[in-house]
């Protein structure tokens, strides 16, 4: 008798352990709160603030999900290419509050202060004259073109880049890359570094009032025009 009872109460710990890891898991997979027009409250606030940072708010984060934060979650779907909806669910959630890693290993103080003085430097040489928009683009296809493998991975390496000799920004050839940046294109570089995405996939793009850009018309795929430049993915 002392033995069946050792044995039911083994069992009903063995149960009760498995029932609690099982709840456990369950928590964690919804431990987010869907969020959407008209939502309320702290979880608010760290959304908004997460847009803010990504530079797609420009507003408080006052806690109301309003047509303002509704419009940034919208845009923020399009520009990682996630469901368009101006809910923010768990993947939209998922993929804003993720921290961004480089290649290998997170950036060090020395490599991002490096990113953003090249980054502005080739923002003001390619687009001193765009629109605001035109100089995030700008930054938007350098960073680009530094996640993609066929290009370097950093951005001194990507704009630096010779192919057959030829520099493939024309500034490096110009030497207006070393020109000091305005504050709008410092500005705009950080606004590229911490995730704005106006151009979305985009790796080139050219003015083609002074330049045919053949290459690229012929083998990629149209994105946007801002001010004078073309983008293409």
């Amino acid at each position: 008798m002392k033995n069946n009872m050792k044995r039911i109460v083994s069992i009903c710990l063995i149960l009760l352990f498995v029932s609690i890891q099982i709840t456990g898991v369950f928590a964690s997979e919804s431990s987010y709160v869907t969020l959407k027009f008209g939502s309320r409250g702290s979880a608010v606030v760290k959304l908004q603030q997460a847009l803010i940072n990504k530079g797609y708010l420009k507003d408080k984060a006052d806690g109301i999900f309003g047509p303002k934060t509704e419009k940034a979650v919208i845009n923020f779907q399009i520009a990682n290419g996630i469901r368009i909806d101006g809910i923010a669910g768990k993947q939209t959630q998922s993929i804003l509050y993720a921290q961004p890693v480089s290649r290998g290993s997170t950036l060090s103080r020395d490599q991002s202060s490096t990113d953003l003085y090249w980054l502005s430097r080739i923002i003001h040489a390619e687009s001193e004259a765009e629109p605001y928009k035109g100089k995030v683009a700008v930054g938007n296809v350098i960073l680009n073109r530094v996640k993609s493998s066929n290009f370097p991975n950093t951005v001194k390496g990507v704009i630096f880049e010779y192919w057959e000799g030829i520099p493939q920004f024309s500034p490096v050839a110009e030497g207006t890359i070393y020109n000091n940046p305005s504050e709008d294109s410092i500005n705009a570089a950080k606004d590229a570094l911490n995730g704005v995405r106006p151009v979305g996939e985009a790796s080139y793009f050219f003015n083609p009032d002074k330049a045919a850009g053949k290459w690229i018309v012929q083998n990629k795929t149209y994105v946007i025009r801002i001010g004078n430049h073309v983008f293409y993915k």
